[in-house]
């Protein structure tokens, strides 16, 4: 049987709560609409604010899911209901910085069991999987090494790259080393090996980054790793 066509219009679902004045919410449309042109297709794109994810029929029909920046989520219940349905349904997934880090929390609690995973920024109890950051790294720039034959390293094409974050939280001490035995792969690190960016092994592409690289668009410059994610979506 030959292969099916690749689609030529793609629906991608922005899950998160829009907001204007978000610095990574203002360049998501520009990257989607660079990244469409690059690949040559085109890219509807959704915005579906967390409070209106409510079942999986809310996600029927989307080519690709992405949870964008900008936590706490107004109802976190609905972002980690997006990420479970893209994992567990072999939809292409995209989590940056918050979306990274829900994403994180998501597979702690429904893969590796830890029922009480959760987040400093908005938990008091439990395990937190996510915490503050040594350094904080609202709106600085850092040096990131990509693990050679991950997603994101064929994506941007080489090993080491600077991106820029707008963040406070990452994953916790405790947690790095179960997600360095689980199949959510640890793909980027910086200089410290803190954890930047992972990817779901047998998954057709599954990454989460805590950088925004999403913004490169504002700056005219391409945003990789979103080309590469209309790439998988068209398949």
């Amino acid at each position: 049987m030959p292969p099916l066509p690749l689609k030529q219009t793609l629906r991608i679902a922005l899950v998160g709560d829009f907001n204007p004045a978000v610095i990574a919410h203002q360049a998501i449309p520009l990257a989607l609409d660079n990244a469409a042109e690059y690949v040559g297709v085109t890219a509807d794109y959704d915005w579906l604010s967390t409070p209106d994810v409510t079942s999986q029929e809310d996600l029927v029909g989307y080519d690709a899911i992405w949870c964008v920046p900008a936590s706490p989520y107004q109802n976190e219940d609905g972002a980690f209901l997006a990420i479970r349905f893209a994992r567990e349904n072999q939809i292409p997934f995209l989590g940056t910085c918050g979306g990274f880090q829900h994403a994180v929390i998501e597979y702690a609690r429904n893969v590796i069991g830890w029922h009480d995973a959760g987040h400093a920024e908005t938990d008091s109890e439990g395990r937190l999987v996510i915490a503050p950051l040594s350094c904080s790294l609202v709106e600085k720039s850092d040096a990131i090494k990509l693990k050679p034959g991950s997603i994101i390293a064929e994506a941007y094409g080489r090993t080491q790259i600077e991106e820029g974050y707008h963040c406070n939280y990452g994953i916790a001490d405790s947690f790095a080393d179960q997600i360095r035995k689980s199949q959510l792969q640890v793909t980027g690190w910086d200089n410290q090996g803190e954890i930047r960016a992972v990817e779901l092994s047998g998954h057709p592409f599954f990454v989460g980054t805590l950088f925004q690289h999403e913004r490169n668009a504002l700056k005219n410059r391409p945003a990789p790793l979103v080309e590469a994610l209309l790439k998988a979506a068209q398949r």
